[in-house]
This record gives structure tokens, sequence and C-alpha cells, in this order.
């Protein structure tokens, strides 16, 4: 039997698609992914890079009244998971590779989401601090306050 050229490339893209799929399903599983869908400040430290900064929070002043989403994602549905989309596939991408920086840094964005936590959850003192006729126009709530989330 002799296959038309439209079925050779079903069959082709079929299968590339199925590798694809379960390749990815068993990454998935392999890095226990739904475990990054949780809250529990646990799922960040499935990677060892990471075991400082959630050793760190264990000892911080804000563990008893944040975890990690509460500080590192936005507080809005959308905002959440886009975050943890992208900082998702950052992590599997750098991490399977090995190209990562050590210790970890937080990117631009990181550090955007991270002030603007701080800024929803404080905002009473955020807003006396920033109207005040010293305030420097660059105040940083994490350039300050590095050690609060978790001890650097």
């Amino acid at each position: 039997m002799r296959l038309g050229r439209l079925q050779l490339t079903s069959i082709i893209v079929g299968g590339l698609l199925g590798l694809t799929g379960g390749l990815g399903l068993f990454t998935f599983v392999y890095a226990d992914g739904a475990s990054y869908l949780t809250n529990d400040p646990k799922a960040c430290a499935n990677c060892h890079v990471m075991n400082e900064q959630y050793d760190g929070w264990t000892r911080s002043s804000h563990h008893a009244v944040a975890v990690c989403n509460d500080c590192h994602t936005p507080h809005n549905f959308v905002g959440k998971w886009t975050i943890k989309s992208i900082n998702g596939f950052n992590h599997s991408l750098a991490f399977t590779t090995g190209r990562f920086h050590e210790p970890i840094m937080a990117t631009p964005l990181n550090r955007r989401v991270t002030e603007n936590a701080c800024r929803y959850c404080h905002a009473d003192i955020v807003q006396a601090i920033d109207s005040s006729p010293h305030a420097d126009a660059a105040m940083s709530c994490i350039r300050c306050h590095r050690n609060v989330g978790h001890l650097h």
C-alpha cells in the first residue's frame, strides 16, 4: 500500500506531536509539576537552587503571614497565572539545561512583581512614605528590606 503525501505528512506531524506531548507529560510528572499549581512553599524548593530561599523564608518575619505566591505573583488571577507560566517555562529551561545563575537572582520583571506585592499589602505605610516631602522618587521596598521575605 502506498501512502499519499497528505497521509505521510499527517503521520509525521502526529508522531512529532505525540513525541512532544509525551516528553512534556513525562517532564511534568518527573518534575512534580502539579506541585507548582498549589500555594505550598515546599514546591518552590523542588530545585536545589531554591533551598536557601526556602530555608530563609521559614525563619523570616513573613513566614506566618505570606507564602511564595503572595510576594512573587500578582494579586489577580490572570497576572498570577501569567507570571507562574513565564517563570515555570524559564525555570524549567534553565534547570534542564543547567544554565542558571547561582545564587539564583530575580529578573527585572520578578523584582517589579515583588515590589508591587509589598506595596499592595502595605499600602497605608507605602502611601505615607511616598507622599513624604523627603521621599525619593526611586524608593524601593525590596532594596531596603531585602531580608524580609527570606533571609539572605
